[in-house]
């Protein structure tokens, strides 16, 4: 009998995939927690948690609904521990006449299955995920006639096409297309944060046995009182949950920052997407229908739409557009090693601390603490693109490099010199003061430039300006910044470079 291999990889657990539609005797589904995928970037505990524990729940699952499935556990005496190595082994074993595999989203899983497949001397065809709105080069083909790449057309586009947030006479709902100006809002410390809605699962047992296959990871494993769903049915709870407590008051304070609620009115939903146990349409459109039914303000559900119909698709065709070689840019030549501090939290700034002490803590924090404290500091301090883009890789639970590599290289990091970003996001201490309350009780003094006390952000703020102006200084976006480093007397801009050097100097003990 005719045997066809089909390989599901960790971030492919739509349970919906047409795949899965019917089963047959000629069909066995593989999947594999190998060490080729725990340890290219070291990765938090809760991420390789969650992956197989998930990948778990959906062979369990495929198994009930009467399909063959063949699961290599990460300590199979049988597990060669790497993709290739595996699928000759399987394909011999079932003597399988053809072998079949889903479009990967990571640039290096791509080519790794294409050129394994090219090398076979049976069938082997590669099927689409089923998973995102726009193909993988739909957005080159969108922005081919146009200067230069910038999300709000394609967002727009994206919103037509699909008939998102639109009314009957094809304008957008409510008169416009972006309500950003509306949700920039400090959260006040009321309304609370939402309880966090997610069960918790005890993976211990499969943390001890991660742990015995001698994969290495950083951060709370937490396995005993594990939040992050497992499949569709638990990411749609959270959905609800989200979409009824937290998203009326998303939009307002979507990047806003405390001390006091990690989550705010964060939908944390980013893992469930990322692996496929979501789909985005399912979201997209419930959200649209919250707004509809008069449930949530729209400036809220635009908000949080944009984030995914607009901004998670066109990163991924950025990816795949600049891809291979994107990881590799480094526009200022920052080459600076991480501190101890972004493996420990242990730093005298409180922002930081926070924000990185809540990434150990949860594998996950929201994307202001993301751009505007971490990658913030990193781009001012000089910090390697290149180290700080595995970092992230690493330690966040919905992290994969077709996402978290433009976020990081191009929107935080200004690495690739301007083709994804139209400026550099970076602020003084003032931002961070204005839209959290990190600033209270710092060692470090918000408003000072200069001494001991000083906030670092302040003084690396305007010298990354003063040392870039060759490259920066003609951006139409900078002109204020530019202005006021002008007014600058002499002696104050030397001032604001020495206490740059020393600061970048002692970041180990910052």
């Amino acid at each position: 009998m005719s045997k066809t291999l089909k390989l599901i990889l960790g971030d492919q657990l739509n349970c919906r995939h047409s795949w899965f539609a019917q089963p047959s005797p000629d069909v066995v589904f593989v999947l594999m927690e190998v060490r080729q995928e725990t340890d290219y970037v070291l990765h938090h505990a809760q991420k390789i948690i969650a992956i197989f524990a998930a990948m778990r729940d959906l062979a369990r699952r495929l198994r009930a609904a009467g399909h063959s499935v063949h699961y290599l556990t990460i300590d199979d005496p049988d597990n060669r521990q790497s993709l290739p190595a595996n699928l000759d082994r399987l394909l011999a074993h079932y003597e399988a006449d053809a072998f079949a595999w889903q479009a990967p989203d990571e640039w290096r899983l791509d080519r790794q299955l294409a050129d394994y497949a090219a090398g076979l001397s049976i069938p082997a065809g590669m099927d689409d995920s089923e998973h995102f709105y726009a193909g993988r080069h739909e957005a080159a083909q969108f922005f081919n006639a146009r200067a230069a790449w910038v999300m709000e057309p394609f967002y727009r586009h994206m919103r037509k096409r699909h008939g998102v947030l639109m009314t009957g006479n094809a304008a957008p709902a409510g008169g416009q297309w972006n309500f950003d100006h509306d949700n920039r809002e400090a959260w006040p410390g009321q309304p609370w944060e939402p309880a966090d809605p997610r069960g918790r699962h005890d993976h211990s047992a499969l943390w001890r046995t991660i742990e015995a296959a001698g994969v290495r990871s950083f951060g709370q494993p937490q396995a005993d009182h594990f939040a992050w769903p497992l499949n569709r049915e638990e990411a749609l709870q959270q959905l609800e949950h989200f979409v009824r407590d937290a998203l009326p008051h998303f939009g307002r304070y979507q990047d806003a920052m405390s001390l006091r609620a990690w989550r705010l009115f964060h939908s944390l939903l980013s893992f469930a997407l990322n692996t496929k146990m979501l789909d985005p349409r399912t979201v997209v459109e419930r959200v649209e229908a919250a707004w509809r039914d008069g449930a949530v303000p729209l400036e809220s559900a635009e908000g949080y739409i944009r984030q995914i119909l607009g901004w998670r698709e066109y990163v991924r065709g950025v990816y795949w557009h600049r891809m291979p070689g994107y990881d590799r840019l480094n526009a200022f030549g920052h080459e600076t090693a991480l501190p101890h501090w972004f493996w420990s939290g242990d730093t005298r700034m409180r922002c930081l601390a926070t924000a990185i002490g809540q990434s150990l803590q949860h594998a996950h924090s929201h994307h202001i603490n993301r751009l505007m404290v971490i990658g913030n500091f990193a781009l001012l301090a000089g910090l390697s693109p290149q180290e700080l883009h595995q970092w992230y890789l690493g330690i966040y639970i919905d992290a994969f490099e077709w996402v978290e590599l433009p976020n990081t290289l191009g929107m935080s990091q200004y690495a690739d010199g301007g083709q994804l970003a139209t400026k550099p996001y970076v602020s003084s201490a003032a931002y961070i003061d204005r839209m959290s309350d990190y600033c209270k009780g710092c060692h470090y003094q918000k408003k000072l430039r200069i001494g001991e006390r000083a906030c670092p952000y302040n003084a690396l703020y305007w010298d990354f300006f003063a040392r870039n102006e060759q490259r920066l200084g003609g951006n139409h976006r900078l002109g204020m910044v530019y202005r006021q480093l002008h007014r600058m007397s002499d002696a104050d801009r030397q001032a604001l470079q020495e206490q740059a050097a020393a600061t970048r100097a002692r970041l180990a003990d910052l």
